[in-house]
């Protein structure tokens, strides 16, 4: 589902494999017809993160530069409008001579195409491809096709994680896992099985759901991370390499184990637990809310370097939002 922490685990594994001295890019897929997150809803879709040769993308694209320490840069982004309308290019330019242009498999090659470039481009070991939405959407089928087909093309060289939520219904206490089964059912509908699962719920996934997990979904036990809810994103490298999913990929990929150096990370998580002293900043600005909901994610990059500068003079940031629309309409409120 939206929001479940895909951005933060491709992040993540990033940074984890990184640490182990491989060269990384990170890419964004989303399923908007938009060419760019620039004509994007704020409140439905967050923060606009413009790369340093100026294309508008996704909120994530930010979280890669900022695990990552790294630019990250516009063929590292793509949107169901950006393939499409390159493909209409590409038909107006005669590139295809003469074949008829079809959404399958055009489009997906099309999206082949820009994962290669990327690839080939900044010469990395591993290209981690973030594919957004929700299985079984229309939106991201595409985009999955495209996995099949790179899967098809070369099993060894690739590996597909599921990030999937695992309830724990308050009146029942217990977590349940058949949300995630369904999600690995439609992967395997489009002809996907996944070899990792990330599992995100509010508390770590116990040995009895685990070993459901493997056997329902058919993934190796070892294959099955847990990512429980964390006090801040900056813990999850950890989190993930504790459980040993750096070198679980490796293997997957065939490649000889290496031990991480996430010491920095480390150190980051130690400060964020053990500072007390705090700080209130207020954040003035629109498009937080959505019905009853308050939002931050349209100021994500803004907050995060908030924290950082806080937690550098060992501050720890209390924020608190100032709408900006509540004060235009009654001026009187601030104070």
């Amino acid at each position: 589902m939206s929001g479940v922490g895909k951005g933060t685990s491709v992040a993540s594994i990033g940074a984890i494999l990184k640490s182990k001295g491989f060269k990384v890019e990170a890419v964004k897929i989303d399923p908007y017809v938009n060419v760019d997150a620039g004509t994007m809803n704020p409140v439905e879709h967050g923060e606009v993160f413009v790369t340093k040769d100026g294309d508008e993308t996704d909120q994530d694209i930010g979280n890669y530069e900022r695990f990552l320490n790294q630019d990250i840069t516009r063929e590292n982004y793509m949107t169901t409008g950006r393939v499409y309308l390159s493909v209409i290019q590409r038909e107006r330019n005669l590139e295809y001579k003469g074949r008829c242009v079809e959404v399958v498999p055009c489009v997906p090659e099309e999206v082949i195409r820009r994962l290669d470039y990327v690839a080939k481009k900044s010469k990395a070991d591993f290209v981690i491809i973030e594919i957004g939405g929700t299985v079984g959407e229309y939106e991201n089928i595409l985009f999955l096709e495209a996995l099949r087909m790179m899967k098809l093309r070369a099993p060894k060289n690739v590996q597909s994680i599921l990030v999937s939520y695992l309830p724990v219904p308050p009146s029942i206490g217990e977590m349940k896992t058949k949300p995630t089964q369904h999600a690995v059912r439609e992967m395997n509908r489009v002809g996907i099985a996944p070899d990792f699962l990330i599992c995100r719920s509010q508390q770590p996934l116990d040995e009895p759901r685990r070993e459901k997990l493997s056997r329902f979904c058919g993934v190796h036990p070892t294959h099955i991370i847990t990512a429980e809810n964390a006090k801040s994103v900056y813990e999850v490298p950890g989190n993930f390499e504790r459980q040993n999913l750096g070198n679980a990929l490796l293997k997957a990929f065939g490649v000889r184990p290496r031990p991480s150096r996430l010491e920095p990370w480390n150190m980051l998580a130690h400060r964020l637990q053990t500072v007390k002293k705090e700080v209130k900043i207020g954040v003035i600005g629109k498009y937080f809310s959505t019905g009853d909901f308050v939002l931050s994610d349209v100021y994500l990059s803004v907050l995060e370097a908030i924290k950082h500068a806080a937690w550098d003079q060992n501050r720890k940031p209390v924020i608190e939002w100032l709408n900006a629309e509540e004060y235009e309409k009654n001026p009187g409120s601030v104070r």
